[in-house]
């Protein structure tokens, strides 16, 4: 009942997004299962040492530290809730610390590779369509489950911007280079049209993007697009929605754009989560010295 009420609370009033709330639900019902094999049948009344206890089975069951951070932020999360409720006096999480995360290098494909997969798509009706998914993913840099939200309605077409409403309902207004609004315009005059027959495709709250049913496309339909596109560009295990992603934030830094834009433009809420695209030019800029400085 606790965890349903939690879950109602970041739905309803943090606006937390369907998927993050899915992810705190497997979090906190994994947990709740664990600590009532201890013999603790209410999660509100767990001490610090059954979630310490709870950290050390996640490590033995060969649990990576980002997962196990990940759930001890989802059951410190309901615990910070349930005190502001008045329903527990101390918070059980309050002494547990986050296991230490290795700093991982950043995965992003260069300009070449970036300009190899979007000259992939032919000139068919399906290819205009996946050249426009492909252009605009990475013109913009959004997610995809922003893209395959996007409506009709989002797209000034005559500005070049798309109107985004990321997580936590937040939206934002992020521009899109002439590149992306050619290959866009292509889409809407020869390709979305053809698979909308039969139905109304001027109506502003259709899905900008459709599959072959005149649909929106779901998650999984949109990966396959990538993959297929990843295999015959040469980069198959190496393109994926998230990297096409980091791609767009990494060569935005390395020609000189700030974290602060960056971060507007990419909808992250915290700033201290931008800062991985740093390394990166970090390593231009000492790339560049070892090249140059004589005495290197």
């Amino acid at each position: 009942m606790e965890i349903k009420q939690f879950i109602d609370y970041l739905k309803n009033e943090k606006k937390t997004s369907d998927n993050t709330c899915d992810a705190y639900s497997r979090d906190l019902t994994a947990f709740s299962a664990y600590l009532q094999e201890r013999g603790v049948m209410n999660i509100n009344d767990a001490g610090s040492a059954d979630v310490a206890a709870y950290m050390m089975a996640l490590k033995n069951e060969g649990k990576t530290r980002a997962t196990a951070n990940r759930k001890l932020s989802s059951i410190r999360s309901y615990y910070k809730y349930m005190q502001k409720l008045g329903k527990i006096q101390e918070n059980p999480t309050e002494d547990i610390k986050s296991p230490r995360i290795e700093k991982k290098e950043i995965e992003y494909l260069t300009v070449d590779e970036v300009e190899r997969l979007l000259e992939t798509p032919d000139d068919s009706v399906k290819g205009i369509r996946d050249r426009a998914i492909l252009e605009v993913m990475y013109a913009t840099g959004i997610r995809v489950s922003e893209l395959i939200e996007l409506k009709l309605r989002d797209v000034n077409f005559r500005m070049g911007f798309i109107t985004c409403n990321g997580e936590h309902g937040r939206a934002r207004i992020v521009p899109m280079g002439g590149i992306a609004r050619r290959a866009l315009d292509d889409y809407m005059l020869n390709s979305r049209g053809r698979f909308m027959e039969g139905k109304d495709e001027n109506n502003p709250e259709g899905p900008l993007f459709v599959n072959y049913k005149g649909e929106a496309f779901s998650r999984q339909g949109l990966w396959k697009v990538l993959k297929k596109y990843g295999e015959l560009s040469g980069l198959d295990g190496k393109l994926t929605p998230h990297i096409l992603r980091t791609s767009f934030g990494v060569h935005m830094v390395q020609n000189g754009a700030d974290l602060k834009s960056l971060q507007e433009l990419m909808g992250n809420e915290d700033i201290m989560a931008m800062e991985i695209f740093l390394s990166v030019t970090k390593n231009r800029i000492k790339d560049v010295y070892d090249r140059t400085h004589p005495r290197a």
